[in-house]
């Protein structure tokens, strides 16, 4: 049945916002409590890359310690001006993709030992030399050892921002380094590039983005397997009725404003909660009131402050009714969920304030 619920299946409309509050994917706020909602010079759609490809970091180095958005932000910074003057799609896809200078020798661009072609010329267009990719500017060969599939959506690619981000996240971090520790950080930064200029220019960004006094709070445990999970759907289509455990699927005819799910590969509200919380091996029900059910209620009256990252976030026309709720989310901390918010906007990142109608939150982590 989707978000809506039976009793409400003419009057509720399944994952209505009342409002666009973002108009383009460089407005979408990022990752709150791991990343300020923006950043002077940063576009917002970048800080997302950054947050969850730090935010994934347990899952694919568990021993990595200290992994935060300012450290990657630190590198693009250098590498590509945070993808400066490209277009990001809601998907992370940038372009035209950001390549290098050719690496044949010439001394162009500092380069004086060639690099044969290692990719067939697949991400730099290059068949005969290899040219950095992406807004990390990975070498394809580098690329294809450390490369990590960032949003989840069954392709890994240096030219998408959360690929890209998870993929340097996973290379700065070794087998295993403690970031906070200086000492590490610092050698982590060399392997990435063997430059002691480099690695000051590289360490100055990451203080100044540390400056902002922003303290990393990524959820531990199943609450980082269900926020990461989300996280990596960013982008998905909305599908009346669409998604589920395994994952976004085709839904059904036809939503309130029209919209025929059955056309439509992707999530509605309901469908991505349940997709996130089936990777931690929780089973929710399918539609929002009904996942109301489920763990420990936190009233509307509790305020926003009462929920932690990991939380469902609801919905509803009467905050004290749970049979009223027609809307569910995934709380990310800072005021901020995760949410597939309606028909013709994907899986995205909206303040909890984007919908006048809150009424409280369930914890089951």
């Amino acid at each position: 049945m989707g978000c809506f619920t039976v009793l409400l299946l003419a009057a509720a409309a399944c994952c209505a916002a009342p409002a666009i509050l973002f108009s383009s994917a460089s407005e979408r706020p990022a990752v709150p409590g791991v990343v300020p909602p923006s950043v002077e010079g940063i576009p917002g759609r970048m800080l997302a890359a950054y947050s969850t490809g730090a935010a994934q970091i347990g899952t694919h180095v568990p021993a990595c310690k200290g992994m935060r958005w300012q450290i990657l932000a630190g590198i693009a910074r250098i590498e590509s001006g945070h993808a400066s003057g490209k277009q990001i799609s809601p998907a992370g896809d940038i372009t035209p993709p950001i390549t290098g200078p050719r690496l044949d020798g010439s001394g162009i661009g500092g380069n004086t030992t060639p690099f044969p072609d290692t990719d067939n010329g697949l991400w730099d267009g290059d068949t005969e030399f290899e040219r950095a990719v992406g807004p990390f500017q990975f070498l394809p060969e580098t690329f294809r050892a450390y490369g990590k599939d960032g949003n989840g959506d069954g392709t890994v690619s240096p030219h998408n921002a959360d690929d890209a981000a998870a993929s340097a996240a996973v290379y700065l971090c070794g087998k295993g380094r403690d970031l906070n520790d200086r000492s590490q950080l610092r050698a982590a930064i060399y392997v990435y590039n063997h430059s002691n200029a480099y690695v000051e220019d590289v360490l100055s960004g990451i203080d100044q983005y540390d400056a902002l006094g922003i303290t990393p709070t990524v959820p531990t445990g199943n609450a980082s397997t269900v926020v990461a999970a989300a996280l990596g759907q960013q982008g998905v289509p909305y599908s009346w009725g669409g998604g589920g455990p395994n994952g976004p699927s085709r839904g059904f005819c036809c939503s309130p404003g029209g919209q025929d799910g059955s056309k439509i590969v992707g999530f509605d509200c309901s469908g991505l909660t349940q997709y996130a919380y089936a990777q931690a091996g929780i089973q929710l029900p399918r539609t929002a009131a009904a996942q109301a059910g489920a763990g420990r209620r936190i009233p509307a009256s509790a305020g926003v402050g009462a929920l932690l990252p990991g939380d469902l976030v609801f919905y509803g026309y009467d905050p004290d009714a749970d049979s009223t709720i027609h809307h569910v989310g995934i709380y990310l901390g800072n005021g901020q969920m995760i949410n597939a918010p309606r028909p013709g906007k994907p899986v995205r990142i909206d303040p909890v304030t984007a919908m006048p109608d809150y009424a409280g939150g369930a914890r089951l982590l």
